[in-house]
């Protein structure tokens, strides 16, 4: 029996624009999901996915899934054929959209495998075979889900031959309150989406991709000085932008103003968009405490965690 884990992870800064070779941040949360892999006498993959959800992820999801597991095993150079495998998955990283629950899976995945199979792969082979799981969900991933995955911690992220990745350090953690749409997107159609109208409207996206850059680097600037006003102001601003190039919803944007109006600095959606996780960043756990309270009694889920600590 082999074990293994990959965390979940929200993007700070830059979602979107990561695929176009912008920089990004991003940061693991302690929520993960593991994996056992057990070999079985019958060939072919039986999975097990016991992993809490949205209700609709996992059966939205499990064609694409099938697809990143097999994608997995393939670059492990494993044969299903001759060693007939079961996955089990769990852990307390709930399967949703915007949370990395794909990457956390294939990470996991990968680090089972190994395990079980006596592979010896370190942390950059782990990372390796988690992004080729995540083309069969994301078909052109950015590497930064399953980076933030593999690896923890918070990370500036740079897509490139090779990524460049580097760790960002800060002297005091941030609060967060993660809230969740209940609607379960699709990040290939997101992406497909912006690569569309940016080909279409290509004025207008320039403008918005030099803004999206220099914010970034604002933001990197912040988190290190620890100015959590400035951070949630960008966050703020980085909203505007996503919204801009279409990939939030009304309910995105709702949960963003309900944020601030119960005391976050900031709040932006994160990751893929078109429905999953809105991310807001707090002064204090006070305040985490009460803003997860409020989206609580509306009917959402949330995530309170710190990054960068």
């Amino acid at each position: 029996m082999g074990k293994g884990y990959g965390y979940g992870k929200v993007i700070l800064f830059g979602e979107h624009f990561v695929v176009y070779g912008l920089p990004s941040i991003a940061s693991a949360i302690s929520s993960q999901t593991d994996a056992v892999v057990e070999r079985k006498d019958e060939p072919g993959i039986e999975l097990h996915d016991e992993r809490p959800e949205i209700p609709g992820y996992k059966k939205e999801k499990f064609e694409q899934q099938s697809d990143a597991n097999r994608r997995i095993l393939e670059a492990a150079g494993v044969d299903t054929e001759e060693t007939g495998l079961k996955i089990t998955l769990g852990g307390d990283l709930i399967a949703a959209s915007g949370v990395g629950a794909s990457a956390a899976s294939c990470a996991a995945i990968a680090r089972a495998l190994s395990d079980e199979l006596n592979l010896g792969f370190d942390d950059e082979k782990i990372n390796q075979l988690a992004y080729e799981g995540e083309k069969g969900y994301h078909g052109n991933p950015s590497g930064i889900d399953n980076t933030a995955a593999t690896f923890g911690g918070l990370i500036w992220f740079l897509k490139g031959d090779p990524n460049v990745i580097e760790r960002i350090k800060i002297k005091k953690p941030l609060h967060v309150v993660m809230a969740n749409t209940g609607i379960v997107a699709n990040t290939k159609a997101a992406v497909a989406g912006v690569k569309e109208r940016k080909e279409k409207e290509p004025e207008k996206y320039e403008k918005i991709f030099k803004r999206a850059k220099s914010l970034v680097h604002e933001a990197r600037r912040a988190l290190e000085t620890v100015d959590v006003k400035k951070v949630g102001k960008l966050m703020d601003e980085n909203h505007k932008l996503l919204q801009e190039i279409e990939v939030s919803t009304p309910e995105l944007d709702m949960l963003v103003s309900l944020a601030k109006k119960n005391g976050a600095f900031g709040a932006k959606m994160t990751g893929g968009g078109l429905g999953g996780y809105m991310v807001s960043v707090v002064p204090d756990k006070e305040t985490q405490d009460k803003v997860a309270q409020v989206m609580e009694k509306n009917g959402f889920k949330t995530i309170k965690a710190t990054v960068g600590g």
